[in-house]
């Protein structure tokens, strides 16, 4: 007999950890940008695992790659060479324009990796006093959920209990140039960013921003990292969020999407006096770099560039916000975002109005508890996303 979605919330009650509170769906299989719950009910994604979504559920030429490549090799470990790595890697650092990428697994592996590499970079080329090294970051930044991450965390629910933390980080607020330049001492070895701050609300920073970042990082010999975990390969309307001002970081961290929702694939880009960190030994990960996860990569990549998703990302997305802008509701504070990375900021708490949205078959999730974030796959046809506005109009106009 056929489980009903209440019991096997009630089974995950019951055996797992209650660190996630999920819109209460239960979903059995996917195809673009639809998803099917275990009772047979189809919802539109409206949030892409995250981001992680770009190329659609399952695409085909991403399903087809991963079941070619484990037909003949799955994993080595970097003890011994593949011949998927290498192949990828060209493409991925030849795309990107950076002498070198590293591949790891999670999202917040890259942003470690990335941490380690600004830390050595300091003391091996600017000459910083050994173990004084500091990073600055922004507020109500969302980087990943390990210790040394929620050190520079700002979110109270991310640190309570799990302290002592990890000394060597400054936190100034976002979008505020002049603070980073302020904060920039001897010590400071990189600034890590995220284009676009997405867990704190999809919040925008304002025109040039990252364009005078660049500026002052340049002037005070400090490396400018932007996190593009959740914003790269295509989501807000170009490859990479950075793009949009024109400049170039010393680090890119890449993840989410780069596995094309199949399977995790992270890592960091960087030119060779970075890359310069790392050695036989000093750092490394079991899975980083598999033949699997670079195969399954490439494809991703190539389905974004092929059938060109941050174009796509960047027309339908402005589509999208004027529509959702020009909604006549009482309880929206506010539409933000770029390319199909929007949030729409309410007066209340968002939650109650997710799961509105879930019984008009619209499956989001609301982010620093006020705000629907909407991110669908970049693969969504006008026709899908003008059904979305309607239900949406529905649920926040009445």
């Amino acid at each position: 007999m056929a489980r009903s979605a209440k019991e096997y919330i009630q089974e995950v009650d019951e055996v797992s950890a209650h660190n996630y509170h999920p819109i209460p769906v239960v979903v059995a299989s996917a195809e673009g940008a639809w998803v099917t719950d275990v009772e047979g009910n189809r919802y539109l994604d409206m949030l892409s695992a995250y981001s992680a979504v770009n190329q659609g559920h399952r695409h085909p030429k991403i399903i087809q790659a991963l079941k070619d490549q484990a037909d003949r090799l799955t994993l080595t470990s970097r003890a011994f060479h593949n011949d998927r790595m290498g192949p990828f890697m060209r493409k991925l650092t030849k795309l990107t324009g950076f002498d070198k990428a590293l591949l790891m697994n999670t999202g917040a592996e890259g942003v470690e990796t990335a941490i380690k590499a600004a830390r050595s970079w300091g003391y091996r080329k600017k000459g910083i006093t050994e173990n004084k090294a500091k990073i600055i970051v922004c507020s109500e930044n969302f980087h990943g959920r390990t210790t040394t991450i929620i050190s520079f965390s700002t979110d109270p629910l991310c640190r309570e209990n799990f302290g002592p933390f990890t000394p060597g980080f400054e936190v100034i607020p976002y979008n505020d140039a002049a603070a980073l330049e302020k904060a920039i001492d001897e010590n400071t070895c990189a600034f890590l960013v995220e284009p676009i701050q997405g867990e704190a609300g999809v919040i925008v920073p304002s025109e040039g921003y990252l364009k005078k970042c660049r500026e002052i990082c340049s002037k005070h010999n400090v490396l400018l990292i932007c996190d593009e975990i959740q914003t790269g390969f295509g989501r807000t309307g170009k490859l990479f969020c950075y793009q949009y001002d024109g400049i170039t970081p010393d680090i890119v961290i890449i993840g989410k999407a780069l596995g094309g929702g199949v399977y995790p694939v992270s890592g960091i880009l960087a030119n060779d006096e970075v890359m310069e960190s790392f050695r036989p030994g000093n750092h490394g990960s079991t899975f980083g770099g598999n033949p699997l996860a670079a195969e399954v990569a490439r494809a991703a990549i190539d389905v974004i560039i092929d059938e060109k998703l941050a174009e796509r990302s960047a027309e339908l997305g402005q589509y999208f916000k004027q529509a959702l802008a020009s909604l006549d509701s009482k309880i929206i504070k506010d539409v933000r975002g770029k390319g199909l990375m929007i949030g729409v900021e309410l007066t209340c708490k968002a939650r109650p109005y997710c799961e509105a949205l879930k019984g008009k078959g619209i499956l989001a999730k609301e982010t620093h508890e006020n705000t629907i974030r909407f991110a669908p796959p970049l693969v969504i046809s006008k026709e899908d996303l003008d059904n979305a506005i309607s239900s949406i109009k529905e649920v926040l106009v009445g």
